[in-house]
C-alpha cells in the first residue's frame, strides 16, 4: 500500500489537495482537503445587512453574481420585498450569462486540456484533441475564449463590471435596459448560439436540449462523427471509459433556478434518488464539523444555527470544509442534479446505468449550456425596456431568512440572522462544500472522496490522470467552499 498527495491542482479555482491511499494500482481511500481559510462568515458578523451585497460577491471571482443573488434573496426574504417582473428577468439574464460562461470555460479550459497530455499520445484521437484543446494554442479553445469575452458584455452592460457586480439588490436590479441596449445584447446571445451550434454541437440548441435517449444521441453522433467538439469528447469518453470513473452518491440536489415572475423554475428543484423527485426539506440540512479545523458543537448543526470558529489544533481534522448532509445523507449537486430533477430523459437513462460519473457530469453541463443560452434569449424577449425593475427594501431589526440559488456548480444557500439591525449570523453552504465535503462523524466519506475510490493509478504516476478527470468532472470552486 502506498500513499500519494495530489495537489495543488492547476486549472482549479482556489486551493485543493487530495490524499490517496493506493493498493493494487487502484485508489483504496481518499481524503479531500480544502487547505485555505478565509472567514467571510465571521467578517459579516456585526455588519449592516446591506453590507453583505458588497462583501459576499468577493467570495469568488468566477461565480460572484450567484453569490450576490443568494445574498439579495436572503435580504429580500427578511424584508418581504416583491421584485417586479423586469427585475426577475434582468437577474435571470445575469445568472444565465455567468453560468453559461462557467460551463464554456470548464469544457474548453479546465477539462478537455487533460486529454492533450503525453500519456494519451498513442490514442487515435490525441492529435485532434491537441489541435482543438491544447492550453493557450488549441484552435477551438482560443475561439471559445474570444466568444466568452464577447458574451460577458452582457454582464458589463447590466452590472457595470464583472466580477463583483453591484447591480443586484433585494428588490431586483438597479440597472434596466433601453430598447437599443436590448437589441445589442441580443447580438451577443446570437454570437454565442452561433459558436455553440457550429463548433461544440454541430446541431441546433433546440435539438441538444431535446435529446430523449441514447439512441437519439447515437443518431446525432453518426451524422458526422468528425464535426462538433462534444462528439470528440464522447469518442474520447468511450475510449477511456469515463462512464466507469468517479461514481457519485445515490442522491442529488437542486434548489431550482431561473424562476420566472410567477415562480416557475426553468431549472427544476428537488432531490433525485433514482425513483422520484422529492421537494427539498431545508430543515433537514445540517453541517458536520467533526473533521474540519473548526469548532465542533458535538453534533451537526443546521446552518441557521451554524458556527464558524477556527480550531487549528483539532485532532482528526484535515480540511477547512464542513460536511453538509441532507437527512444525514451524502449527495451530489450541479448540472447533473438539475437535469435529473427536471426529468431530462437521456441524462436519467445514463444515471440509472452508472449514477453520476465523469461522462454524465460533463455531458449534463454541456446540455445545460445550450439550455442557458435559450433561456437568455427568453429573458431578453421578456424584458420591457424602461419598465420598473427594482423596489426599495425596508429591512427589519430582527429577521431570519435564507437565500437559495443555483450556481454553475450546484446548489448555493445563504442563511441570514439579523438582530438589532445588524448581522448576527451568516452561514453559507456552497456547491463545492457539498461535493468536496470531508467525512462526517460517522466516518462516511463525502461525494468526491467516495467517487475517487477505485480510480486507476498507472505505474509511476504521482498525479494520476484518472484522479484529475474525476476531480475536474465536479468543476471545483474551492474559494467558495471555504468562503
Amino acid at each position: 500500500m502506498t500513499r500519494l498527495i495530489v495537489g495543488p491542482f492547476n486549472r482549479v479555482e482556489g486551493d485543493l489537495e487530495v490524499r490517496l491511499e493506493v493498493e493494487g494500482a487502484r485508489v483504496r481511500q481518499a481524503w479531500v482537503n480544502a487547505p485555505m481559510y478565509r472567514g467571510f462568515e465571521q467578517i459579516l458578523q456585526g455588519k449592516h445587512p446591506l453590507d453583505a451585497l458588497v462583501i459576499v460577491p468577493r467570495i469568488c471571482g468566477i461565480c460572484s453574481v450567484t453569490q450576490s443573488v443568494a445574498a439579495a434573496r436572503a435580504l429580500a426574504g427578511a424584508s418581504a420585498v416583491q421584485v417586479p417582473p423586469n427585475g426577475v428577468w434582468l437577474t435571470n439574464l445575469m445568472l444565465a450569462c455567468e453560468n453559461a460562461a462557467d460551463h464554456l470555460t470548464h469544457f474548453y479550459l479546465f477539462f478537455m486540456p487533460d486529454f492533450t497530455r503525453e500519456v494519451y499520445a498513442g490514442r487515435p484521437w490525441h492529435a485532434e484533441a491537441v489541435r482543438r484543446f491544447a492550453a493557450m494554442s488549441g484552435d477551438h479553445a482560443r475561439e471559445a475564449l474570444a466568444v466568452r469575452q464577447r458574451w460577458m458584455h452582457i454582464m458589463g452592460t447590466l452590472g457595470g463590471k464583472w466580477p463583483h457586480t453591484q447591480s443586484i439588490v433585494p428588490g431586483g436590479s438597479t440597472r434596466n435596459l433601453s430598447a437599443p441596449e436590448r437589441h445589442r445584447l441580443g447580438s451577443r446571445v446570437a454570437d454565442m448560439r452561433s459558436f455553440l451550434e457550429r463548433v461544440l454541437y454541430d446541431a441546433p440548441l433546440e435539438e441538444v436540449v431535446a435529446w430523449q435517449s441514447e439512441a437519439a444521441l447515437a443518431q446525432w453522433l453518426d451524422r458526422d462523427p468528425q464535426r462538433g467538439d462534444l462528439r470528440l469528447f464522447l469518442r474520447i469518453a468511450a475510449d477511456t471509459g469515463l462512464r466507469n470513473l468517479g461514481r457519485g452518491p445515490d442522491l442529488t440536489l437542486s434548489y431550482g433556478g431561473l424562476a420566472d415572475p410567477e415562480g416557475l423554475c426553468a431549472l427544476a428543484p428537488g432531490t433525485w434518488d433514482g425513483t422520484s423527485v422529492q421537494a427539498v426539506d431545508l430543515a433537514q440540512i445540517a453541517e458536520d464539523a467533526r473533521h474540519a479545523w473548526l469548532e465542533d458543537a458535538g453534533a451537526p448543526l443546521h446552518p441557521s444555527q451554524g458556527i464558524t470558529q477556527p480550531d487549528i489544533e483539532k485532532l482528526g481534522a484535515y480540511t477547512w470544509n464542513k460536511a453538509p448532509r441532507l437527512q444525514g445523507r451524502v449527495l451530489e449537486t450541479g448540472a447533473l442534479a438539475r437535469q435529473l430533477a427536471q426529468g431530462q430523459p437521456l441524462v436519467r437513462a445514463l444515471w440509472q446505468q452508472g449514477r453520476g460519473n465523469v461522462l454524465t457530469r460533463v455531458l449534463s453541463r454541456a446540455m445545460e449550456l445550450a439550455q442557458l443560452v435559450l433561456l437568455a434569449e427568453q429573458c431578453l424577449r421578456s424584458i420591457v425596456p424602461e419598465a420598473p425593475c427594482c423596489e426599495d427594501a425596508q429591512l427589519p431589526d430582527e429577521a431570519d431568512a435564507v437565500g437559495l440559488c443555483e450556481a454553475a456548480r450546484g446548489s448555493l444557500g445563504h442563511w441570514l440572522s439579523i438582530r438589532g439591525g445588524r448581522i448576527a449570523r451568516y452561514q453559507i453552504i456552497a456547491p463545492t462544500s457539498w461535493n468536496f465535503s470531508p467525512r462526517d462523524r460517522n466516518g462516511v466519506p463525502g461525494a468526491l472522496e467516495s467517487a475517487l475510490a477505485g480510480a486507476p493509478v498507472q505505474d509511476g504516476e504521482t498525479t494520476p490522470v484518472a484522479v484529475q478527470h474525476i476531480v475536474r468532472s465536479f468543476d471545483p470552486c474551492m474559494v467558495c467552499t471555504v468562503h
